[in-house]
């Protein structure tokens, strides 16, 4: 029993009864029958006095109330349990961008998930379940928790992609072409998507290959492993088309240097005849030349200029003022 005045942090809960879904109130509610769905809050003292003495095995409660957030499954006396991670939502925007996790239990005819901070993925059960969505067994609930999570992956995937197919249309178009600090943010965010799919692949191998999976579960871990994979597949395509258009702008960032560069080399080569002219008239040394005269200075700019275009002449001709 729980201490008096106390009560578990219920965000909400449902019985998938013939006649639709009922909402529950209370943990505690009667049950009217068929799968109950509890959805509780970890930042409430309630749910995990509630969580401690529920009718759960030892590791199933360990695991709910865990801190840990790296992805895992658990099974114990029947009771499949498992931390998950999702996409925290926030008030005013769908996608925050944080990675949380979420705690699921199946055991028969109870579910119970709970959560320190809102996810997408229960946002968007929820809103089913509202609409009228009826849930027979443990795994239709694994199915419709994981679904909804790669649901929303599949979406910013998309989005991702969206934006690198812009990006390669601006570099191709030679239109505003996207910088390496441009993709910073587009790489990072696919990186955190690749990691999040390949812990949760990983969890449901694992219990796909577990001897102990109740065997109603197998055919639907067996169906979002492949789902998982797939779709894993489809950002490691993204990945490889980002690496491609990073590469070419290495490329092209490298030419623009070595253009530069030879730019900077033939100014220097120009100059350096110059240099030494005005740099031999500069000395003041005894028996130097046109130093007597009004147009002394006006034939030592000469050759000063006409060493400079010996240079250059002589540079053109070797080949290298060709592009």
């Amino acid at each position: 029993m729980l201490p008096s005045g106390v009560r578990p942090g219920l965000i909400w809960g449902y019985d998938f009864t013939p006649g639709g879904p009922v909402e529950v109130a209370r943990c505690d509610a009667p049950h009217t029958g068929g799968l109950r769905w509890l959805h509780l809050g970890l930042s409430d003292n309630g749910t995990r006095h509630w969580i401690e003495q529920a009718p759960l095995p030892p590791a199933i409660r360990d695991m709910l109330l865990s801190r840990d957030t790296y992805q895992s499954a658990v099974i114990e006396g029947g009771v499949v349990g498992c931390v998950l991670q999702d996409f925290e939502q926030d008030f005013d925007r769908e996608d925050s961008g944080r990675i949380g996790a979420l705690r699921i239990a199946l055991a028969g005819d109870l579910i119970v998930t709970t959560r320190p901070r809102p996810l997408r993925s229960l946002d968007i059960a929820r809103q089913r379940i509202a609409r009228g969505l009826h849930l027979a067994s443990p795994a239709a609930v694994l199915d419709l928790v994981v679904g909804a999570i790669a649901e929303s992956i599949g979406r910013i995937g998309r989005t991702l992609g969206s934006d690198m197919e812009q990006a390669e249309d601006a570099l191709l178009d030679d239109r505003r072409p996207p910088t390496s600090r441009d993709l910073i943010g587009i790489r990072r965010r696919l990186a955190q998507i690749h990691r999040l799919l390949g812990g949760m692949w990983d969890v449901f191998k694992r219990l796909e290959e577990d001897e102990e999976l109740p065997e109603p579960l197998r055919p639907t871990v067996e169906k979002l492993s492949q789902r998982l994979q797939s779709l894993d597949g489809d950002i490691l395509g993204v990945i490889a088309q980002l690496r491609l258009l990073r590469e070419e702008l290495d490329i092209r960032e490298a030419q623009r240097t070595n253009q530069n560069l030879y730019i900077l080399s033939i100014m220097t080569a120009l100059m350096l005849p110059a240099t030494f002219v005005t740099g031999l008239f500069g000395m003041n040394t005894g028996g130097m030349p046109l130093q007597t005269g009004l147009s002394g200075t006006f034939f030592a700019t000469m050759l000063a200029a006409g060493a400079a275009l010996a240079t250059y002449m002589l540079l053109r001709y070797l080949g290298f003022m060709r592009r």
